[in-house]
């Protein structure tokens, strides 16, 4: 028969047992942090499973709601295609502000996805006027910022945070009327533009700046504002003076009403038109028809994937991409390719790889960033032809 353990050697069994245990826990613990010293946790970034939130910033109501919403197909079209393809070993979610159409709801916007939700990219906004306001909050918050679509001149120079995908005013206007000109050989000419919009404004000063520099009369500068709808006396005081071609630097809403408008006076001299799309030529229709536009990008163009973008989103949407739709496409492709460049979702890390991106195969063609962080590809002049956006010969 066992003999009955005294209460001694109990609790020395108990004291044995402890040190066992605390003698186990800390080599376990000691073999952890040599694992870790020996072979470093994999950075979050080679995770799959990772993911970065993303601003979107865009004009989903007001006056520009229809351009917003096909930008918007175009920035959720490449997200999907770089996250199902893992294009990226971190997936990209977008967390969307509607701007209103207005500068202080942009403004609103970047303040409520720096500060509340702690993003370090934002995608937006779309127009000159509402990029030049906040564009300078994510430079002073070190967040990267890329307006696909602003174009008046000036607005990346403010910081190195701050990147544009459109070729910008003076780089397409210049080229623009040197060719034009060429060609057609306009000698005087009339201008008009929306004086409350920023790129309008900043557009009509270079085509100004252009014409004269290339000997060219500007007869009259008629003016609008963002949301007019009757351009009717102002057109009509421009042909009375009888001018050889009408500049018009307006805003999307705009540009089909004052081709017909145009049209319907009997002016039948060229309308150059600043970026003009696919989308107000059909709006516009017969009206547009020998329109002429300065821009970076075309359908039918063989740039690499370009067309294999048109049918995606042709059979996603039903419908045909525009210039701002592919401007939103571009902005993300640009943006998975810095963060798979940088192996980092941080915003330093992000900037630095935007602003050493060179040559860069997009459906726009190579492309690269300069020194202020504006786009760098080839500019295309376009002229419609039976209803369609071509090129200008």
């Amino acid at each position: 028969m066992k003999q009955k353990p005294n209460k001694g050697q109990i609790e020395l069994k108990r004291f044995t047992f402890i040190v066992a245990i605390v003698t186990l826990i800390v080599g376990l613990s000691a073999c952890e942090r040599m694992s870790q010293i020996i072979q470093p946790a994999t950075p979050q970034i080679e995770d799959r499973n990772s993911a970065i939130s993303i601003g979107v910033v865009l004009p989903l109501t007001g006056h520009l709601a229809s351009t917003g919403q096909l930008m918007k197909q175009g920035f959720e079209l490449a997200r999907d295609e770089i996250n199902t393809a893992q294009l990226s070993s971190t997936r990209l979610n977008f967390i969307l502000e509607d701007d209103t159409s207005t500068v202080e709801g942009a403004v609103e916007a970047f303040n409520k996805l720096i500060y509340t939700e702690g993003v370090a990219v934002i995608l937006g906004p779309a127009t000159s006027s509402a990029t030049q306001a906040a564009f300078p909050i994510a430079q002073e918050n070190q967040i990267v910022a890329i307006s696909p679509t602003s174009g008046a001149r000036g607005l990346s120079a403010i910081g190195d945070f701050v990147f544009r995908i459109p070729l910008t005013t003076d780089v397409l206007i210049p080229r623009g009327i040197k060719a034009t000109h060429a060609k057609l050989g306009y000698q005087r000419v009339a201008t008009i533009y929306d004086e409350t919009d920023l790129f309008s404004t900043d557009r009509d000063e270079a085509l100004r700046e252009a014409l004269t520099t290339n000997g060219v009369e500007v007869l009259t500068t008629e003016s609008f504002v963002s949301g007019d709808t009757d351009f009717s006396a102002q057109l009509a005081r421009i042909k009375a003076l009888n001018p050889d071609a009408i500049f018009v630097s307006a805003l999307p809403p705009e540009k089909p009403g004052m081709l017909m408008q145009g049209h319907q006076l009997g002016i039948s001299v060229p309308f150059i038109v600043s970026s003009l799309t696919d989308v107000e030529v059909q709006a516009a229709g017969a009206a547009a028809e020998g329109a002429i536009t300065f821009i970076g990008w075309l359908s039918t163009d063989d740039t690499p994937g370009n067309q294999a973008f048109v049918q995606n989103y042709r059979a996603t949407f039903g419908t045909e991409p525009n210039t701002f739709t592919t401007m939103s496409y571009t902005a993300v492709y640009m943006l998975s390719e810095a963060i798979r460049d940088a192996q980092s979702t941080d915003s330093t890390a992000i900037r630095d790889a935007l602003a050493n991106i060179r040559d860069f195969d997009t459906v726009l063609g190579k492309f690269s960033f300069d020194t202020n962080g504006d786009a760098i590809y080839e500019p295309k002049i376009l002229i419609v032809k039976d209803g369609a956006l071509q090129r200008f010969e």
